[in-house]
């Protein structure tokens, strides 16, 4: 039987984010459950359990009273696998319902909230579809595919007045917040260029492989949803789905809104007035890709210019870092990335700023569930690490990048006008058009 003490010790480790789901004493866990009132219980349904929606429910299991009571998934393989892995924890898994359309997983009426963690295609209407449906969402980054779709799930988050997270998760790193307080406490000097960059040395498209049927199991034509419909291919499945245009952005929109995101919240920037990007298929062209390999995004704002360079296939990014953000003033140069930041002293200043590597110490994920259950019992949706407002503001600057590199241009953003000085840009590129009887919910 459990100690009292040990039960303490666990519960505080729960609390604090500190404890990985697997490693819970399943008994211990039941202990914890049962302590948690009925009112304070949330149920929860996850929809697209492969990647980042698969740790999402990890992280979310972590937080007391939190329930999973439905998983959706087009993947009958992923399902099984899935369930093994609960069940193999004590996860009780006979109480969870399977969906493989989420439209039913959103008509379950003990369904609080719901975590969207499909590929980004699908993140614009399950999310509208679940505010409508009375759920809080939860939903992975980028929030949106195109422009359109970002600005059309911020206003469905005000219309149906629905907590939505986005899951832009180092907004709830310590690190990543003390390093924005340093940037805006004008140590640094005047700042005149931001740098961000994503260097993978990991990443690589899949090699070039015939269309074949879809594996058993698999629920092709709804994992297409809204997407152009073409035959299957093991190449564009699953994982690297990112490396093309019909349903994401690449790098740029994968790992970019993470760190441009914190390269925007420490210059308190809006929207850029040009935006000129160049790149292309250099590291992998006889691989399986459309989106660039290789990046370089040249953003202008007032006062300041923004460089994003990404790449993969190298890991030997700036500053000795496979990714982050360099603030570059006058008087000194924050690098801030995952691992922690520090500051280098500007030699030709008199007035030099320099601070040792400050490391992380925390879970990001676990803490942004953390916040993301507090404000949905709350309801006090300004206590949001990263409201939907904040993740369509950086996915659609990762989007201008895209698009910019797509038409080849150096673009021009009308802020008053909200779209492109250059109008065929604007029809072109500004939403994806929407196939298979599938159309954008008007708000």
């Amino acid at each position: 039987m459990t100690s009292r003490k040990k039960f303490i010790q666990q519960s505080s480790l729960l609390l604090g984010g500190g404890l990985l789901a697997s490693s819970l004493d399943s008994k211990a866990f039941t202990i914890f459950k049962n302590r948690i009132s009925p009112s304070d219980q949330l149920n929860i349904g996850a929809i697209g359990i492969n990647g980042m929606g698969w740790s999402n429910v990890q992280a979310a299991l972590k937080v007391p009273g939190v329930n999973l009571v439905a998983v959706c998934d087009i993947d009958n393989n992923v399902v099984q696998k899935r369930l093994k892995e609960l069940s193999e924890k004590n996860y009780d898994t006979n109480k969870i319902k399977v969906y493989t359309d989420y439209r039913k997983l959103l008509d379950q009426k003990d369904v609080d909230a719901v975590i969207i963690g499909t590929p980004d295609h699908w993140h614009a209407l399950i999310m509208i579809h679940a505010c409508q449906a009375g759920k809080d969402v939860y939903v992975e980054k980028p929030v949106g595919n195109s422009i359109i779709e970002c600005r059309t799930m911020v206003a469905a988050q005000q219309r149906y007045n629905k907590v939505v997270q986005a899951g832009q998760w180092q907004r709830s790193q310590q690190h990543f917040k003390d390093a924005v307080d340093f940037v805006q406490s004008g140590q640094l000097g005047n700042i005149r260029t931001v740098k961000v960059w994503c260097y993978q040395g990991w990443m690589r498209p899949q090699p070039v492989v015939p269309d074949t049927a879809p594996p058993l199991g698999v629920d092709y034509k709804q994992w297409l949803g809204p997407a152009t419909t073409r035959p299957f291919n093991a190449s564009r499945f699953h994982f690297h789905f990112r490396w093309f245009w019909d349903y994401a952005g690449g790098l740029m929109t994968d790992w970019g809104v993470h760190l441009l995101d914190y390269a925007l919240i420490g210059m308190k920037a809006g929207l850029p007035k040009t935006i000129d990007g160049l790149g292309g298929r250099f590291a992998y062209p006889d691989l399986y890709e459309e989106t660039p390999d290789t990046l370089t995004t040249l953003y202008e704002f007032d006062g300041f210019n923004l460089v994003w360079d990404s790449a993969m296939g190298i890991d030997n990014g700036s500053y000795g870092r496979d990714h982050g953000i360099a603030y570059i003033g006058n008087n000194g140069t924050l690098v801030l990335n995952r691992g922690g930041w520090e500051v280098i002293e500007e030699k030709q200043s008199k007035t030099k700023a320099s601070k040792p590597l400050q490391k992380s110490s925390d879970n990001g994920l676990d803490k942004h569930w953390e916040n993301f259950v507090s404000v949905v019992k709350s309801r006090k949706t300004a206590d949001l690490h990263c409201s939907i407002q904040d993740g369509a503001h950086v996915a659609t600057i990762a989007q201008m990048g895209n698009i910019s590199y797509r038409t080849g241009k150096k673009l021009t953003w009308d802020k008053a006008a909200e779209k492109f000085t250059d109008q065929p840009v604007n029809d072109a590129y500004l939403m994806k058009t929407y196939h298979n009887g599938y159309s954008l919910p008007k708000i």
